[in-house]
């Protein structure tokens, strides 16, 4: 098969990937071998070339939002043909105190498809059986793609900020998992209220009906129930928290992120205001949110690109050059 490849000690700028001749996986016992149709490029993707997150092999097949077709280790459940949706979190190990208590997005032990494993940039992956998606409706798979980590961690991180019906909630950066979140905001009757920077950012953010849009430097004008930031930057993370409303949440959605600036207590935080992290998703997330993603037809524009500029498609997340998430399709 053919996949584009991260060599841990490879230090080329903007060529991050090699496209290379491998031999297609053999899926062990509890695994299936998916014909890869998909797979959508995540910032952790960026994180994983850059090096932001500390390589774990040396050298990994990235790519995590995976829409497959299950060629061999089918079941009952999944048999030959089965169209499946395969993200961050790969496996887990079942025992430990957060899988035992329904956390199994904080396991002691998990797998990270692309990242600890190889993952979807390829023509062919393999995956654990009991954590791929059977997808609940026939999209185009590289419409479904976005939606298996940038969906379901926006998705995730409006229920660790808590968000209710017809609330006032901030989203502080407009990538590709902000741009999906909204659809789910309107869905359930909010006022979303957008701070980004680039003004293609904006604009897009105007296009998707958000109630007011402003760049870096504007605050929201009104006080906001709950506020996401989707930006790694800690500087955002302040001026999320100055946007809220005494007893409002703010969620972090980045699994990596600079140093947050001092911020005065008594003017920002007091007031049982509450910022809390978003770390990975639960199979529950997943299942919740690609249902509710068939009930309002979830179809995101997408900018395709194929396996051998796998590089150019990691530079768009990096640049935010495309009109909506990028997609390899091999």
């Amino acid at each position: 098969m053919r996949a584009a490849v991260f060599h841990s000690d490879a230090n080329s700028p903007g060529q991050w990937l090699t496209l290379e001749e491998l031999p297609r996986p053999v899926p062990r016992p509890g695994e299936v071998l998916l014909k890869v149709l998909a797979c959508g490029v995540c910032r952790t993707d960026l994180h994983i070339v850059e090096r932001d997150l500390r390589p774990l092999n040396q050298q990994i097949i990235p790519g995590h939002q995976i829409v497959g077709e299950v060629m061999e280790g089918a079941t009952d459940e999944l048999p030959p043909g089965t169209r499946v949706g395969v993200s961050w979190i790969g496996g887990t190990d079942g025992d430990c105190w957060f899988c035992r208590h329904g956390m199994e997005n904080l396991c002691d032990r998990p797998v990270f498809t692309g990242y600890t494993v190889d993952g979807g940039y390829a023509e062919f992956a393999t995956a654990r059986a009991d954590f791929v998606h059977p997808l609940p409706y026939d999209a185009e798979p590289s419409r479904i793609a976005p939606l298996l980590c940038a969906g379901i961690i926006g998705f995730r991180s409006l229920r660790v900020a808590g968000v209710e019906l017809g609330e006032r909630v901030g989203l502080f950066g407009f990538g590709s998992s902000a741009s999906l979140a909204i659809r789910v905001l309107q869905h359930w009757d909010c006022d979303v209220y957008v701070v980004t920077r680039g003004e293609a950012h904006r604009a897009a953010a105007r296009r998707l009906g958000a109630t007011w849009v402003g760049d870096e430097g504007t605050r929201p004008p009104v006080a906001l129930d709950r506020a996401i930031t989707f930006a790694p930057s800690g500087k955002v993370v302040v001026s999320a928290l100055s946007s809220l409303r005494k007893g409002g949440v703010v969620a972090i959605n980045a699994i990596h992120l600079d140093q947050v600036p001092a911020f005065d207590y008594d003017k920002l935080l007091w007031g049982e205001r509450q910022i809390r992290s978003v770390a990975n998703m639960t199979r529950q997330d997943a299942r919740d949110f690609l249902a509710l993603a068939e009930e309002i037809n979830f179809e995101p524009q997408v900018s395709l690109f194929p396996l051998e500029r796998a590089n150019e498609a990691v530079a768009a997340v990096k640049h935010e050059t495309e009109q909506g998430p990028a997609v390899i399709v091999p």
